[in-house]
């Protein structure tokens, strides 16, 4: 397998998730930053159209969602496990939860009118309004938390997470899950990159405590990589030979159509491409760029909606 690529930038709490989760494997990576916000050329050259942070590079491969990344680099490096036996429903679905309901929670709560006024106290104007604009286009036609209500669901939450915490050193036991990476992300963004909102965390210590056994854990072994030499890796790479198991139909749609691939809500831009395999967790796509060469994009099938190009 080819070196694994992660496109990131510092800020990102799904892309701490995953830097976290490197480190708890031991594993080396290439690091490519990329813009918070539009244009994003060189990341449009490998996704066709994604732009939600992080996605991983290996070779021509392309991985969008950081649940499927949580997949992808479980069967890289199956140990420590990810998904460890008897806990692999509860953890996914732990994760699910933490990766929708508290991050848009916390969320809302960080980037209310006293979080943002924090988080861009010291940038310039147009940097703030820029960043307002961008993430106010990805979450056209989403419902939003008030920030009261945001406030108030995530002290719930803290105390919910507090409450699994109570006998054990993480939250299904005594090593960390991909439950775990999950809920520590939205509550990183809350205490390191905005720190005058992290005082909502003071009521639960157990989860503080916590916190600080996630960030121990580290990033892993990473070395800096151009985008530009990123989109140069694709070009010179060949997407991986596809699993055996490379169609489940569920929408009527056979193999070889063209088709284009949507989150369900966040970052509403598409993706079009040639379904080449449909499993039972994931969806890929055969797309050519000028500068790319052909590239597989792959997503998983939760989180995201499929359709012809021409519906």
């Amino acid at each position: 397998m080819s070196e694994l690529v992660l496109h990131h930038y510092s800020t990102s709490p799904f892309s701490e998730k995953i830097r976290l989760i490197l480190g708890y494997k031991k594993l080396a990576w290439k690091s490519v930053a990329i813009p918070q916000i539009m244009p994003k050329p060189d990341v449009q050259a490998l996704t066709g159209g994604y732009r939600k942070t992080p996605f991983l590079q290996i070779g021509a491969d392309i991985y969008c969602d950081t649940a499927l990344i949580c997949d992808v680099l479980e069967h890289h490096a199956p140990t420590p496990s990810l998904f460890p036996a008897g806990q692999q429903g509860v953890a996914r679905t732990v994760a699910q939860w933490a990766d929708s309901t508290l991050f848009w929670a916390a969320m809302a709560y960080n980037l209310s009118p006293k979080g943002a006024a924090a988080l861009f106290a010291n940038a310039p104007t147009e940097v703030a309004k820029a960043f307002a604009a961008d993430r106010g286009a990805m979450s056209a036609g989403m419902t939003r938390l008030r920030p009261g209500d945001a406030t108030a669901a995530y002290k719930s939450y803290l105390r919910r997470l507090a409450n699994m915490l109570d006998a054990q050193a993480f939250l299904l036991g005594a090593v960390p899950t991909v439950a775990d990476f999950s809920a520590y992300h939205p509550l990183w963004f809350s205490r390191v990159r905005n720190a005058p909102m992290a005082g909502i965390l003071d009521a639960t210590p157990g989860v503080l405590a916590w916190m600080d056994r996630m960030a121990a854990i580290g990033h892993g072994a990473s070395e800096k990589m151009s985008s530009a030499d990123a989109v140069t890796l694709a070009a010179n790479s060949s997407p991986a030979a596809l699993m055996d198991e490379v169609f489940q139909d569920e929408h009527g749609i056979p193999l070889g159509t063209e088709v284009t691939i949507t989150a369900e809500s966040f970052g509403p831009e598409p993706t079009t491409g040639i379904l080449m395999a449909a499993t039972r967790t994931r969806y890929t796509l055969a797309r050519t760029d000028e500068r790319a060469g052909q590239v597989h994009v792959h997503f998983p099938r939760i989180g995201f909606v499929l359709k012809k190009a021409d519906a």
